[in-house]
């Protein structure tokens, strides 16, 4: 396949792929298809989220990062290794690099309440940190959660189409999937003089996960690295949420469709004084999911590039490559 070069990352209505048009699915299928190969993210529209929902859990989300840092810092447990609640600014980093980033965040998991205890991930997981002093945010975020995986499992029944795979052939491997929803607050810079230099919002990267769903940011600065290493701007418009594939994806589909690196910069220096926040929806599937390279999608002109390994074992891997785990 001859490699697409896109100026903006394509746009397309979910609602082609669940109203039941034979026609308009395959049509998304296709598109979805063909933008994965190519710069890994699209911007969908009829995702499930409403305005009110998205403002509820934004004006949530700011209100706990205004929080004093010693109020911040209750929910901040080492021993959870980055896994629920707080995480504080720098202490995460892209891999490969050793400065932090300019962010601090709060990572919400599975409702365990849920999960049948039959099922082995409802001791698997940790169980939420909700902060007393805000407790909007165990409403919306709870919702905001329940929605973005609805909304994953559709995006992976067209995925598993466009793989020639049986249409809910992820929706097993995702059923209380080890998924995390994070509030960012890149947080202002009040002497952009004092940071390392080589500090940003968010160094480049890879997302983990299969398929990561992400709310509209509140400032620009997201950018995705092209095939022919150009960077280029993402944005969405109000009624639309990015989504794109993971490494987990990447790794199952032996690069077929592509895990783009991508990045936060900084903003101008007379506006690093200000706030920026987004929230990612990460898909991960259960741990126990099985990455190996799809038969399908490896062949004489695109043998085997990476080694069998759970999707447990390769978070493992990356939590200890990006300074959550030692």
């Amino acid at each position: 396949m001859t490699e697409k070069l896109y100026d903006h990352i394509p746009s397309l209505d979910l609602a082609d792929f669940t109203s039941g048009d034979a026609s308009k699915k395959a049509a998304f299928v296709q598109d979805l298809g063909e933008a994965y190969q190519n710069i890994g993210f699209v911007a969908i529209k009829n995702h499930g989220l409403s305005d009110e929902l998205t403002e509820s859990l934004y004006s949530a989300v700011k209100e706990f990062f205004s929080l004093p840092e010693e109020i911040k810092v209750k929910y901040e447990k080492e021993e959870l290794q980055g896994q629920r609640g707080y995480i504080g600014k720098g202490k995460e980093h892209a891999k490969g690099r050793k400065t932090g980033d300019l962010k601090e965040f709060y990572h919400i998991g599975q409702d365990l309440d849920k999960i049948p205890d039959h099922d082995e991930t409802k001791t698997a997981y940790p169980a939420n940190l909700w902060p007393q002093e805000v407790p909007a945010l165990k409403l919306y975020g709870n919702k905001t959660f329940s929605i973005l995986e609805n909304t994953g499992i559709q995006m992976l029944r067209a995925i598993a189409l466009f793989l020639g795979l049986e249409e809910h052939y992820f929706d097993n491997k995702v059923q209380f999937g080890n998924s995390i929803l994070r509030p960012i607050h890149y947080f202002p810079i009040e002497n952009p003089e004092e940071i390392p230099d080589d500090a940003v919002r968010a160094a480049e990267h890879g997302d983990i996960n299969l398929i990561t769903l992400l709310m509209g940011a509140s400032a620009d600065g997201l950018q995705v690295l092209r095939r022919d290493g150009r960077w280029i701007p993402i944005t969405a418009l109000p009624d639309q949420i990015i989504v794109n594939v993971g490494d987990m994806l990447d790794r199952l589909t032996n690069h077929k469709l592509k895990s783009t690196i991508h990045r936060v910069v900084n903003p101008p220096k007379e506006l690093m004084k200000t706030s920026r926040f987004s929230i990612p929806f990460f898909m991960h599937p259960r741990s126990e999911m099985d990455l190996t390279c799809l038969d399908s999608c490896v062949d004489e002109a695109n043998p085997k590039q990476y080694e069998d390994m759970t999707a447990g074992e390769f978070l493992s891997e990356r939590l200890a490559e990006i300074g959550f785990k030692k």
